[in-house]
Parts: C-alpha cells; structure tokens; sequence
C-alpha cells in the first residue's frame, strides 16, 4: 500500500468510526482495567484511603508456623511472612474493581489493543531501591527471568505466556507473549515484584533470612527466628507520593508474632502481644470476647464484608492415589461429611456450606445451565463421564443431614455408592476392587483442623475405612505438600472476581505434573483445561462470568474435593487504637489504608502495662 492509498485509508477509517488492525495504532495509558473499570485514573487518592491519615505507630499480626528464609519465590525453604512489603510491583490493584492497574514503579503502559502480543511498561525515572540506585528495565529483565527460570513452578506456569522480555531502553521493557489471545497477561506481568539486579545476581536462589534487594515501603526490621518478623517504614521511601499510595503504609513498623496453634494466638492476642486479628475460629467469635479487655472496651470486633468468592476450602482428594480415580468414590467421601451436625456443634451455625467454587460472588453457578452456558457446554459433555455430565447439567445441592450427628443418611448413601464402584466387606473391613484394603491417610499440620477432621476421620472409620490422621511438623508439611505426598490434605482455594490464566495452576492437567504447583488436586480433565484456556481469552466481563460459571459447574461435578465450610464477610478484632476509614474497600480488608490513633495507644499501652 503506497503513502496516498494509506492515507486515504486512515482518513476513512477515521470518518466511519473504524480502525483495521493493520493501521491500529499503539496508546499509552497510565492505567489497565482486564474487562474491568479504571474509575480513579485521574483520582487523588483511592477512594477507601484517607489522604490525610496520621503515621506512626505499630501494626502487630500473628501468623503460624516458622520460617527460615526471606525469598518466597524460590522453591526450597520457608519463607517469612509479609515479605511483600519490601517490593513495589509495576502497577498495583485498586480494591475496589475486578481487575484494574495502576500505576507504581512503572508510570504508564505502552500497547496495541488489537495486537495484544506485547506491551511496554515505562518504569518510572524517580523509582529507587532503599540504597537509593535508581530501578531500570535491567532490574525489570533480570526479576522475570529469575523467576520464569528458577522460581516456584506455579509462577512459572502462571508466566508461561511470556515468550520474552527485551530491554529497550533504561526505562523502557517490553513484555513479548507467546500469542495475543491471553489478554490478561499484560497486567499479570505488573503485578509481581521487582528485584535489584545485582541482588538477583548474588543470592536469589539461597536460603537466607536477608532479603534480595527491593524498594518497597518498608525494610526488614528486627528478625527472631522462626518466632517473629518485623518491617519498619522506610521513611526516604520513593513512592509515597503516588496516587495509589496516599493514605497507605501509615505504620512505622509492622510486626507478625509466630504461635504453633491458633489456641496460643488467641492468648497472645487477649495479652496484647499483637493487636490486630482476623478471627477464623467461630467459638471464638460466639463467646471467646469476654474477657477483661473487651469489658473495658479496649477491643473491637467488626465483621467486614467482602464482594469476593468466599475462599473454597476443601479437604481434597489426591487423584495420584488409585484409590480416588472412581469418581463414585469421590461422591462417598463427600456423603459422609456432616456439615449441619459440625457448624451447629463446633461452630454456634456460624458457617455456611460451599455450594461453589465462587460462592458468594456473581461468579458463582446456580440453578441449572442457562442457554449461553448450554453453547459452551453442549459440544464438551460427550467428553465427560456419565455421572460428572449428569451432575454439570443439574441444579448443585449437596448432601445435607439432620444435624443429631449420626448422619445415617450420608453414610447410608455413601456405603451404597463404595459397593457401587466395586469395593467390598469382609469383616467388618472395607476393601477395594483390587483386594487392597481400604486405607487412607489425612495429612494435617498445627492443632487448628484436628476438631473438624476427627468427626470426619470417625465417620470414615464407619464406612469400614482404615483412615487415620497423621499430623506433622511445618517444614515437613510443605514438603510433602510440594511433592503431592498425601491421600487427603485441606487446602483453600481463594479466588478474584476476575479469575483467568492462574486457573490453569489451580485446576489445568499440566500443573498435575508439575512438583510445587497448586493442582494439589491432580485433576487432569481435558474439557476443564479448554474451559479454563476460554476464560483466559475472555473479551469481556460478561465472557469471564459466563466461563466461570462454566468451569465452576465442572469442578462440583467432578467431586474432586470436600467443601467444608466458609463465610461471607471477615471477622477482626483489633485493639482499640486502630482506625479506618469510614468507607472501606469493597473487595478487601484493605489494612493497608489503616492507622493509629497515638492518643487510643497510649490508652491501650497504659491499658497493658496494669
């Protein structure tokens, strides 16, 4: 096409409204929205922020366990909690949309919204890590390569549509994927941190209680190892200035105290130990906040609500393990879960049963399969085997009991479905369709599940089982997690309201193999896979909810795990001296935008030292 042609071209593409992607031109942008609102692009603050918040004081937390490194994206070691305080990303969430960025190390975005095969981010010229070096796109290169190259495998899965990441100029990097179909991956790519180079360079990959090089709003502080991690504000901190960043990190320190079991938290926080708690133990919600301090009015407790999934969490099935392929199996295991007994006995009903892997949320799958859903499932049913197929097309309802704790129907219902699938009785003892008796192991760590998982192990025991409950210590928990070394093991699937390629790690056939990915599962379902690759091609939000209704229906149907209990909103309690703003995020906690009422703490430290 000759300059005349072209330009005639662009002048009546222009005059009807239409650009073809041949003469598409690139924009830059200081904000991306993935299907999503950029509502605050020229807002001074997020609107959950209090711009003129006081700083100063300590946020105190608890967290379980031990650790002994400072690096989470390698794949040996434990690392410490709240380490992404030290690292900035290249663009950074707004709590309160689906998925938008916005800006941080990078101040604006280069792309070609009809060639979405790459994009530019342009790292902002006043970033500087804490030695005050400035951050280029050679720190930029050298983190993405570390972690597609040497980091954890679920992150490399994650990033695997990253074909390469050039250098351009120092402050200019472009992101090249492997297609233009993975939409989403332009934002996924600003959304990890950001390492020095030469940090990278000398001690990436060693296990080491220093951390690699950031420039975050905090640095490491004081360090008791394996029993408590502090971060104290770094007050030359570059970006705190930034739009996203007005009202946020108000805390000079803040400080995560580690306990061996939710019981000994619970003390440690009544004695002010630290002071801020999301209360997950429903007990201790009902009638555990009776003691002096609450009396005298220097707790709160609030329940925050949440437009998020509830978190499924699950006690899953590990379908390496033979015993586990019968679908049929799967389904008795599930029977035998007494829900209504549990939250009534154990939980004052203050739970709720998980009928999705999104409840809670628009994303969530009810009733039975609208036309639209029909479309997308009507040519992968025949892929599915008779029970799954029969159960993604029907309204979802899990077994219930009548609560007196027997759960004669669920067990009754389950043995039927074991004879069913070919296991039989002798003795009193259950075997499998091999002759192989009927034996399986629940892994857990800590003391915090032991009172929900021995009713269940009880039950089991009923059905003929020969299951048992094998608790270990930290480091050997993640170990076995990491290698798939389990028959059952809980674990909790949080989720966004803009689900997409990190699906894949969670649910996608290649993540099964892969040691350290999140298929804890080792689902290997070839229609699961080309739903979860629709849903990362999702061109709108309508296509997002639709294939997420889909994949959700799918994940019920296939019984893969046993959706324990969950609740939508999050409890806290916190000592009397936090604050927040009257209008919180809509999707989060956000405790980031939190402060300190110096009068409140020295009432409460007075308090304390009675």
């Amino acid at each position: 096409m000759n300059k005349y042609v072209m330009l005639k071209t662009v002048l009546l593409a222009i005059a009807i409204g239409w650009i073809p992607a041949s003469l598409a031109v690139p924009v830059t942008t200081t904000a991306l929205g993935h299907n999503s609102p950029t509502d605050y692009i020229n807002a001074p603050h997020l609107p959950y922020a209090n711009p003129k918040a006081p700083t100063g004081g300590t946020l105190s937390l608890d967290a379980r366990g031990t650790f002994n490194s400072a690096n989470k994206w390698m794949t040996t070691g434990v690392a410490m909690i709240g380490t992404d305080y030290l690292y900035d990303t290249l663009m950074t969430g707004s709590l309160n949309e689906a998925f938008t960025m916005y800006p941080q190390l990078a101040n604006k975005v280069t792309y070609d919204p009809e060639d979405t095969s790459w994009i530019i981010y342009h790292v902002d010229p006043a970033a500087r890590f804490w030695d005050g070096s400035a951050v280029t796109s050679r720190d930029v290169k050298a983190t993405f390569d570390a972690l597609l190259n040497k980091g954890p495998m679920y992150i490399r899965s994650y990033l695997g549509d990253i074909r390469e990441v050039e250098i351009i100029d120092k402050q200019r990097v472009k992101f090249v994927f492997a297609s233009s179909e993975n939409k989403e991956i332009l934002l996924t790519v600003g959304q990890f941190p950001i390492f020095a180079k030469s940090s990278i360079d000398a001690d990436f990959e060693k296990i080491t209680l220093t951390p690699l090089m950031g420039s975050g709003p905090y640095k490491l502080g004081r360090v008791d190892a394996g029993r408590a991690v502090s971060y104290v504000r770094d007050p030359n901190y570059w970006g705190r200035d930034l739009m996203v960043n007005r009202g946020r990190y108000n805390f000079d320190m803040i400080k995560f105290v580690y306990y061996q079991s939710d019981e000994i938290a619970f003390e440690g926080f009544k004695s002010g130990q630290y002071r801020f708690r999301a209360e997950n133990k429903a007990s201790n919600w009902a009638t555990g906040y009776n003691f002096p301090a609450v009396k005298a009015g220097m707790i709160k407790k609030e329940t925050i609500s949440s437009e998020n999934p509830v978190p499924m969490q699950g006690l899953v099935m590990n379908l390496r393990q033979p015993i586990f392929q019968d679908i049929r199996v799967r389904q008795a295991l599930t029977a035998a879960y007494d829900f209504e007994w549990m939250n009534k006995a154990l939980f004052h009903d203050q739970y709720e049963r998980l009928q999705s892997f999104f409840y809670g949320s628009e994303l969530a799958a009810t009733g039975t399969p609208s036309s639209e859903e029909m479309k997308v499932l009507a040519p992968l049913l025949p892929e599915l085997e008779p029970i799954q197929r029969q159960a993604v097309l029907a309204e979802w309802q899990l077994l219930t009991s009548d609560g007196s704790g027997f759960n004669r129907k669920g067990l009754l219902a389950a043995r039927q479905l074991l004879l069913d699938a070919g296991f039989y009785y002798n003795d009193m003892k259950l075997y499998q369709p091999d002759g192989q008796p009927a034996k399986i192991e629940v892994l857990m760590t800590g003391e915090s599940n032991s009172r929900v998982l021995l009713p269940y192990i009880r039950n089991l025991k009923r059905l003929g089982f020969d299951a048992t409950l094998r608790q270990v210590d930290g480091p050997q928990y993640y170990e076995r997690m990491r290698r798939f070394d389990y028959d059952m093991v809980i674990d909790v699937f949080a989720q966004s309201l803009s689900p997409g390629a990190e699906q894949t790690g969670f649910w996608g056939s290649a993540a099964a193999d892969q040691e350290g990915n999140h298929n804890t599962i080792g689902i290997k379902n070839e229609v699961i896979d080309t739903v979860i690759e629709k849903l990362g091609n999702a061109k709108s939000r309508d296509e997002i909810v639709l294939y997420t209704h889909v994949l959700d229906r799918l994940l019920r149907a296939g019984h893969y795990l046993v959706p324990l209990y969950g609740k939508s909103g999050t409890n806290v309690a916190y000592w009397s001296q936090y604050r927040h703003a009257d209008k919180l995020p809509t999707n989060a906690v956000g405790i980031d935008y939190w402060w300190s009422d110096k009068a409140a703490e020295v009432r409460v430290n007075n308090y304390l030292k009675r």
